[in-house]
This record gives structure tokens, sequence and C-alpha cells, in this order.
């Protein structure tokens, strides 16, 4: 009877497309083709992986194939046939787990070159010795690389990388670029000599015409707070070198995946490249960016908090408006607070014309009513609990991220080979000094693809992160107003500052205040407030006796909106001191009738129209005292005055 034949699969791999230890991938099938015909095998497939890395399996697709083929039983194979245990991998837990799962499935594995064989108990503990022994040396491999680059940087030679800002690479030196490195000194001059922070001195260089020069690593137009800040905060423009700024260490909670860390802390060493700034200058600005870093506390009331500080816009200029203090003066002794733009004067001069200081209760009072008046329609709050809950798509995002870390193995794999290159180059080759200089020079490139494509990816999934954020935020900020009086009531100032931050993107302001009190144009919301007949983001005030909402919605044409209509009277947006005070309505009084009205007459009138007062004009000062009451003739002018107020 013949004896049934053992089916097998052959893995090769190498690292470079160049022979590896002697041989290359055609050697190295040629070597496993031989032994299953000498073993009396069937080759039921060949998996390869050319120039990819051994330490870990999830940058080999053939690999990964190979595994999913045998635990889809697809050709019923009882081994996997290696060179090799290092073409296997080159990562300890990889190989052996790997190697586990392929015995679950009734698979073993022979490694030609080594002699070993898993299905025998000896086998296995030779795997666990040698994949540790790979591990060891390949971690060696990057550890002497690692120290290269160190010495280099030892000798004040620039150590890898692109050439930073403000200077070029020639021959491997760094040289001064006479087109970037004005700027590098203006970011030091302004820095230090200038109240300007880091986005102050941003911000005059992109409002005085400089241009920033986009190449490999600088590739975002302009000048932004963080470009500044790398410059301010890099010793390489003090004629040092530093080493290890950034770090590739593996994700907390992984196996093998790996990251770029920023050090707080490196070796900085002599430059043999010439300097740009001195380095009295560059711990002059350290010291500025230390002071800058500390948290400002607050030096005024504490328990107040300008609640819309940041959110109002300037109906000037757009920029946001912030708080103002009026300290405590006068006979009343009372601080007053305002809200104000504070883009009046900037470096470059007057930029907005808006002077006026807004009163801090009056408009904080009329947004929170305005937001009580809107989410107590019925159908409003209906429409937000069949909005909460909903589902977000992010599929689109989470593709562009599989594709970037797709480019980042690929990156990774390249990085390693030029390891192997480097390792395996032979010293006696005539062009040994420049063949290593090249991959040297590759190699460091490969540590600021990947810096980049991680930054890439991180700003992704920072990006899935808040659109799943903002749909819980989104849920929780709709609960919060379906309690809006309730919440906003309770709380502290500070709490409804963050209240109000949390579902109010801006609020724009006339450039004056209206007849009827009002100083707010629109309110535009964080997340789309739902509404009969659709979503909403923009509250717009345009009349004295409805508020009607205007949103674009994404879905619609630019022709299409959405109209609500909400009656003003439900906003009670009638305190007294919002439309006039007691000495405008006794001067409308004097002026069209002649006749002299006092306070408490004017109280009484209001009382009677149903206007709540802050003070009570009416209360006696006893339990015996009376009061006069107001003539008919002086009742009727004041209500006239009212009426002109639009007070009723």
């Amino acid at each position: 009877m013949k004896k049934k034949q053992r089916k097998c699969y052959l893995y090769t791999r190498v690292s470079t497309t160049m022979q590896v230890d002697g041989y290359s991938l055609d050697a190295q099938r040629d070597k496993l083709r031989k032994y299953a015909d000498y073993e009396d095998m069937v080759v039921a497939g060949e998996y390869s992986d050319e120039g990819f890395s051994g330490k870990n399996i999830q940058g080999r697709p053939e690999f990964q194939r190979m595994l999913n083929d045998i635990q889809d039983g697809k050709d019923g194979v009882s081994y996997v046939l290696v060179f090799k245990l290092s073409r296997f991998g080159r990562n300890a837990a990889d190989v052996l787990n790997s190697l586990q799962l392929m015995q679950d499935f009734g698979v073993n594995l022979i490694c030609v070159e080594d002699g070993i064989d898993s299905s025998k108990d000896a086998g296995k503990l030779m795997i666990s010795v040698l994949s540790a022994v790979a591990e060891i040396e390949r971690e060696n491999i990057r550890s002497q690389t690692m120290a290269g680059r160190e010495q280099k940087a030892r000798e004040g030679k620039w150590n890898g990388g692109f050439a930073p800002y403000g200077y070029k690479l020639e021959n491997g030196n760094l040289v001064i670029a006479e087109d970037e490195v004005e700027v590098i000194r203006i970011i030091y001059d302004r820095y230090i000599h200038t109240n300007e922070g880091v986005a102050g001195v941003a911000k005059y260089l992109n409002r005085n015409g400089f241009v920033k020069k986009l190449r490999q690593n600088n590739t975002i137009p302009g000048f932004s707070r963080n470009f500044v800040q790398d410059v301010l905060d890099n010793p390489i423009y003090m004629g040092k070198i530093a080493y290890g700024r950034r770090r590739t260490e593996k994700k907390q909670g992984t196996r093998n995946e790996m990251h770029v860390v920023e050090q707080s802390e490196f070796p900085v060493y002599d430059g043999q490249h010439e300097a740009i700034i001195s380095e009295e200058d560059w711990y002059l600005a350290q010291e500025k960016r230390k002071i800058n870093s500390f948290k400002r506390e607050k030096v005024n009331n504490p328990d107040h908090a300008h609640i819309l500080s940041g959110i109002l816009r300037c109906p000037c200029c757009g920029k946001g408006m912030y708080g103002n203090i009026a300290k405590a003066h006068g006979r009343d002794k009372k601080t007053r607070y305002y809200y104000y733009c504070k883009n009046t004067i900037t470096a470059s001069g007057h930029e907005c014309s808006f002077r006026l200081n807004i009163d801090q209760a009056e408009l904080n009072n009329a947004v929170a009513k305005i937001i009580s008046a809107m989410v107590n329609k019925p159908r409003f709050a209906e429409a937000i609990q069949a909005k909460i809950g909903t589902a977000v798509d992010t599929a689109a995002l989470e593709q562009q991220v599989e594709v970037l870390q797709g480019r980042l193995k690929q990156t990774f794999g390249t990085k390693t080979r030029l390891e192997r290159q480097m390792d395996t180059l032979d010293i006696g080759d005539p062009h040994y000094d420049r063949k290593i200089s090249d991959l040297q020079r590759r190699y460091d490139e490969q540590y600021d693809i990947m810096v980049e494509i991680e930054s890439q990816i991180d700003e992704l999934q920072s990006q899935i992160r808040s659109i799943r954020q903002e749909k819980i935020s989104g849920d929780n900020i709709y609960r919060l107003l379906l309690a809006f009086d309730a919440v906003y009531n309770s709380a502290t100032e500070a709490e409804r500052k963050e209240l109000m931050k949390a579902f109010i993107e801006r609020i724009d302001l006339y450039p004056e205040k209206r007849k009827d009190g009002c100083w707010i144009r629109s309110i535009v919301f964080n997340f789309p407030m739902p509404v009969e007949g659709g979503e909403v983001k923009e509250l717009s005030l345009e009349s004295e006796t409805t508020v009607e909402t205007v949103c674009l919605l994404s879905k619609l044409k630019s022709t299409q909106h959405i109209e609500v209509e909400l009656d003003m009277d439900e906003l009670d947006l009638t305190d007294a001191e919002k439309k006039a005070t007691y000495q405008e309505i006794k001067d409308y009084v004097l002026e069209h009738t002649g006749l002299k009205v006092s306070s408490l007459y004017i109280a009484q009138v209001k009382q009677k129209c149903g206007i709540i007062e802050r003070e009570n004009y009416n209360k006696p000062k006893s339990e015996d005292a009376k009061q006069p009451q107001c003539p008919p003739d002086k009742e009727k002018a004041i209500k006239e005055a009212l009426k002109h107020f639009g007070m009723i």
C-alpha cells in the first residue's frame, strides 16, 4: 500500500533585495524544494515576503496570508518549511505565538538549515532559544546604528534628517540658508525684546509680508505658533547639536507598535555649523518660555466668571470679545464687569474701532432668556429627544488611517532594509565611505517620514475621536438643554461659562444697542439644533417682534433655508433697566407733557404693566407707611413713555 504523501508550504523572506547571509529568495526556494523532494513532501503553496523586516508579523502580508490559509485548512498541509528560523521571524513572542497557532491546526515548522522540527520536543525548545537570539541580534543592529548617529552628534556633525528651517544641507553639513535665516532672527528678536508670545510672533510674521519657504518638513503655508515654538526650543540655532530630541518607542499596551516621542531631556553638543543666534539670546528665550508656560492665577473676584468671554464677536472686526473690569469706586463701591474688544491696539497699530463696553449682566441674562424660550418650545423638546442616540459615520476617515498605517509599515520596512544593508556592506569596498554615507542619509530620512505619517495618523484619529466625542457631547448637551432652566439657575458663574461654551460657537452683536434694548444679532451653536422640518445652527434676531432662525443645512442647496419664528414676548427681554433708565423716562415725560414724575410713580406704572423690577420701589418703609398713588394723568404719560421705549 502506497504511503500518503505529506503536504507542506514553503515560506521565504529577505530584509533587502540584496542577498542576505549568502542566500537570496531564489536560493532559499531552491534549498526548500530540494528538502521537500528528499522528504517526499508535496509543495502545496509558496509564500514570499521580499524586503520586509522580521521584527513583527504585521508588516508581512504573505506571512499573514499563509497563516490564514492554515486556519482555513485550505490545502491540508502538515508542515511549513523555512530556510532558517530568522526567516520565520526575529521577534521571540511572534515566533512562538505563530508556531502555537500553526500547531493548533496540526501544522509544524521545519527550519532546514538549523535542523529543527517543531513536531519534536527538542525542536520546540530550540525554536524558543533561537528566536530569542534572533530578537537580540535585531536589537543589537538597531543599537549599533543609533550609536553611530550619537557619535556623529558628539563630533558636532548633523546626525540625520531634514535640515531645520534656516539651514540647508551641503555634503551632509549644515549651512545657513540665506533665504530663510531672516525669519529665524526675527522670531528670536521679537520674542525676546517685545511682550509678544509665540502666537503674537507668528501673527507678526504673517501680517508683515514674510513668506514661509515650503519644503520637505515645512509643507504648511504661513507661520503657526507651533512653528515659532519649535524654532525657539531648538538649540541648533545657537550652534549646538542635540541628540535624541525624538525617540522611537514602543507604544504602551502593544507588542510591536512603535511611535515617535518627544523627549524632555536630551544631550546637547557643540556643533560644527555656524550659529544663527547667540547662546545668550537662546537662553533668554528659554527663560521667557518657562515664565509663559505657567498658568496665570486669577487676581480678581474668584467667584466671578466672564460667562460669554470669547464667544461674543466684535461687530467691527469679528474677533472675540473678553471680560473687562471697572474696579469699585464712587458712592456704591461696586465693581462692574463689561465685555469689550481687546483687538483695539496691536503691534501694527489700531485694527478695530469698536470702543464700547457692554454690561455683562445685561448680555448674560439676554442670552440665557433666548435659549430658555427656544428650548421650552414643545416641538423643540420632541425633536431633541429624537436627535439623541443617532449614529455617526467615520468610515472614510478610518480608511484613510488604514492607508497611512500601510505607508508607515512600508517606511519601517525601508528603514530595516537600510539597517541590513549598512550592516552587511563590505568595508573593503573601494566606495564604502560614499555608500555608507548615502545609506545613512536615506536611513535618517525615514525617521522624518515616519514622524510626518504618524502626525497625519494622529490628526485623523483625533478627527475620528472628535467626531465621536462631538456626538457624545452633543447628546449630553441636548440632555442639558432639556433641563436648561434648572441647570443654569443652579450653576455657579464658572459652570455657566462652561455650559455656554459647550453649546454656543459664537454670538454676533449689533454695532449699536437697538431701541428695544437688544445687542444680539445672531447666535451660532456648536451642534445642529433640531427643529420642525430640519436642523438649524444659527438663530438670527433681525426684527423687534420675532426671532428668525436661518440655517444653511449641509444637505441643502445654497438657496434653501429653514425659518422658525418665536414670539419676542416669550423671551421676556423687558427688564426695566434693559430698556430705558428712570431718568430717560422722566426726561421723555417732561419733554412731551411738561409733567414731572418720580421714580416711585414710574415703578408703580411698571408693576401695573407687568414689568418686573430689580429694585422694589413699592415696598413701604413701615407697616403704617402709606405711599402716594400715581395720578391718572401722570400714569398715562408714563405709559406713553414706556411704549416709546418698547417696554410695553
